[in-house]
């Protein structure tokens, strides 16, 4: 995969690419990433990326000069021909807008995008960027959460890092990325359908992760669960799946609305907000 990332800050991304997975991905060729400096693409002698928006308002917004003559000169397709019918002729690329406007970066995306050949980050700044480059430059406008930051660049990162991830060699044992928080059912089904022998693992499906525990067996007095020890791998994925399903309940209810559960599921379910509503009594 090839990641190009456009900023006015290119030297923010010398500290967060340069570790763990992402730093071993593109040492392994699996990523290429390239930081392009969007002043290099600006005629004046301030450098000058930024202007007063038209109709009034605060803050300064990104100008759409210096954007597009960056990615023409990444001799991309145009946005027309990325996603018109020609598409299937052209590598599998997305070129992303990264703002406060977008919509919400998922573990979802984040799969969708580890399947492409090329992506290009467009890191927003100031109070915003010239609404022609959304239209007319970008295919999709990305946010990683309902706050708003100074800058395109941690997003950037994140989103990154989230994808990196999932290219098919960059972690070790590639089961355990379908083994996470916000993992896809069909992501479930398919880890299941490569197990081989007892396995106590379960995927979340959507769920947050189940608690994970390690030696010491006891420490200061905080003992590992019983059940983790005794070796009975069906009753070790039973209470990981409740964990998860009361970990996903006390912390994003918001994700049980999307996840396909079981009638063990609502049975489970069923008996901690019964609970729960005992304890409030």
């Amino acid at each position: 995969m090839k990641a190009d990332i456009v900023t006015i800050f290119p030297d923010f991304f010398r500290g967060p690419l340069d570790y763990g997975i992402t730093r071993r991905a593109a040492e392994m060729g699996l990523v290429k990433i390239e930081v392009h400096d969007l002043r290099e693409f600006t005629h004046d002698r301030h450098r000058t990326v930024d202007d007063r928006p038209f109709g009034g308002g605060e803050g300064m917004v990104l100008k759409p000069e210096p954007l597009f003559e960056c990615l023409e000169s990444m001799q991309l397709p145009s946005r027309e021909v990325r996603t018109g019918d020609h598409a299937a002729g052209c590598a599998k690329q997305s070129v992303i807008l990264l703002s406060a406007q977008g919509q919400r970066f998922t573990q979802k995306v984040a799969a969708e995008l580890a399947a492409l050949e090329r992506l290009v980050l467009i890191c927003g700044r100031y109070e915003g960027v010239d609404e022609r480059v959304a239209e007319f430059l970008a295919d999709r406008e990305l946010s990683i959460g309902d706050y708003v930051l100074s800058g395109g660049e941690l997003a950037a990162a994140v989103v990154i890092e989230a994808v990196t991830r999932l290219l098919p060699g960059a972690v070790g044992n590639a089961a355990s990325t379908r083994q996470e928080s916000f993992t896809a059912q069909e992501e479930r089904e398919a880890a299941a359908a490569e197990d081989e022998g007892p396995d106590s693992t379960c995927a979340s499906g959507g769920l947050l992760d189940y608690p994970h525990y390690t030696r010491p067996a006891e420490f200061r007095g905080m003992p590992v669960p019983e059940v983790l020890i005794n070796g009975n791998h069906q009753e070790i994925r039973r209470w990981r799946r409740e964990q998860a399903l009361r970990k996903t309940l006390r912390n994003r209810p918001d994700l049980l609305e999307g996840v396909e559960v079981s009638d063990a599921d609502r049975k489970i379910l069923a008996r901690i907000k019964l609970a729960k509503s005992s304890d409030r009594e």
